[in-house]
């Protein structure tokens, strides 16, 4: 599965924006994120849709993020966190 490009990232403007007032979080490229220094978050895209990668301790989870529904958890889970 590859990282989500340039396309694919324009269609989670919405969900970036959001991303970026949390000020835990440092986008050192577009759609990744970083916590301290260490990968937290990134997105793929695949034929089956779009995903984000979260670290949730020492393990990535795999979130869909295709509908706002899909948005709106992934974004509580990461509040969940701070």
């Amino acid at each position: 599965m590859k990282h989500a490009g340039a396309a694919a990232l324009e269609t989670l403007s919405d969900l970036l924006e959001r991303l970026r007032t949390r000020t835990a979080l440092a986008e050192r490229r577009p759609g990744i994120f970083y916590i301290g220094g260490k990968a937290f978050l990134h997105f793929h895209d695949d034929p089956a849709g779009l995903f984000a990668d979260l670290r949730l301790g020492g393990d990535w989870q795999r979130f869909p993020v295709n509908s706002s529904d899909e948005r709106a958890e992934l974004l509580a889970v990461i509040d969940e966190m701070f």
